[in-house]
């Protein structure tokens, strides 16, 4: 896409100084109408300034920001077409469900008619049409979610901003909601823009992530991409588990790259990233858990061929159903992890289990230091 006006959202060059220190440095994207975009990133890297540089709550130090293909640069938050769910909501408590929607569009200056439609519209799509005359502390963490968003959404915006917005709620119920929230963006077909620290709500919902650090962004891509393809270390180790090492390329090759860490593995790897790796330099190597097979040795699986062979000893079980784990003392004294199935029978590997490790080249991440 080439035309701007296929974007609802675009920053070019964003940058933000508070004094000395440079929140967000030399930012730039655009979203496609109708995507759900995340902005992944650890506490203190900057996506809440740069949200709040979108929602015009914060004036960039540089750079510009277009709503529908127009800078909005000189027009004030309350006359942007974007709107905002913050983690704790800000829902009125002294008005009930219907008042609350209604609220924005009053201000707006929708009809008594106008209202009425627009409320119990935006109702049935979050799928809470008797709930209007509810109160607010009847609601459920879930329904008070919906009904922020339904809040925002009767005023039709561009693009609705969220900033951690399952940050308060419990674990099963933040699980439930990743799913709903991607539902209801597609129910509104609106440009979803979510913020969050944590990986697995972007992994989850998003069309496309873009991971932040330090103010800037390391990496743009769909989940699978960040996933399989990372471009910098900072997302390898980021996004998803890896085992983690140092260390130092000791021969370069066409198919592949042997490492020597600090630990005292001998790896063969694949380089990653855009940096070229040469012999000598020192690299930073990620192997995902899921990719590494751990078997009792004489069983037919572990007589498998592989391009990293180890054996070890289990340190330790972390059972989460067919997710569950072992640690692996391995031969430097190193724990590597490994994913595995837990069936509760004699086969499965238990604490002080010798266990062979293997795994392919293609699974070893190599990036240069």
């Amino acid at each position: 896409m080439t035309d701007a006006d296929t974007y609802d959202l675009e920053c070019t060059g964003i940058s933000k100084d508070f004094g000395s220190f440079r929140a967000v440095d030399d930012v730039s994207f655009r979203i496609p109408s109708g995507t759900f975009f995340s902005i992944l990133g650890p506490s203190g890297c900057g996506k809440t300034t740069l949200m709040r540089m979108i929602a015009g709550f914060e004036d960039p130090t540089a750079g510009d920001v277009c709503i529908k293909g127009k800078s909005v640069l000189s027009v004030p938050p309350n006359k942007r077409n974007v709107k905002m769910v913050f983690q704790h909501l800000a829902l009125f408590p002294m008005m009930d469900v219907y008042e609350n929607i209604a609220y924005g569009l009053r201000c707006a200056g929708a009809t008594k008619d106008e209202i009425a439609s627009k409320v119990a519209d935006v109702l049935e799509r979050v799928a809470l049409p008797d709930l209007a005359r509810r109160e607010i502390h009847q609601l459920s963490g879930g329904q008070k979610q919906r009904i922020a968003i339904a809040r925002c959404m009767a005023l039709n915006p561009d693009v609705l901003l969220l900033d951690e917005p399952l940050g308060a709620l419990d674990l099963k119920l933040r699980e439930a909601m990743k799913i709903e929230l991607k539902l209801l963006q597609h129910q509104f077909d609106t440009t979803f823009v979510y913020i969050t620290h944590d990986q697995s709500e972007a992994l989850v919902m998003s069309d496309y992530v873009a991971v932040m650090n330090a103010g800037r962004f390391e990496q743009v891509g769909r989940p699978e991409e960040l996933y399989h393809a990372p471009q910098t270390a900072f997302v390898a180790g980021f996004v998803g588990d890896s085992n983690r090492w140092t260390g130092r390329a000791v021969e370069v090759r066409s198919d592949g790259i042997k490492v020597e860490t600090d630990a005292g593995l001998t790896v063969i790897a694949m380089a990653h990233g855009n940096e070229q790796v040469v012999e000598g330099q020192a690299v930073e190597l990620f192997v995902r858990p899921e990719f590494i097979s751990a078997t009792k040795p004489g069983t037919p699986d572990s007589d498998l061929p592989a391009d990293n062979s180890y054996t070890g000893t289990v340190d330790g079980v972390l059972f989460n159903g067919a997710n569950s784990r072992v640690l692996v003392r391995g031969p430097a004294g190193d724990l590597i992890e490994a994913d595995v199935v837990v069936t509760g029978g004699a086969d499965d590997l238990r604490e002080g289990d010798p266990v062979r490790l293997h795994w392919a080249r293609a699974q070893s991440m190599c990036f240069a230091s």
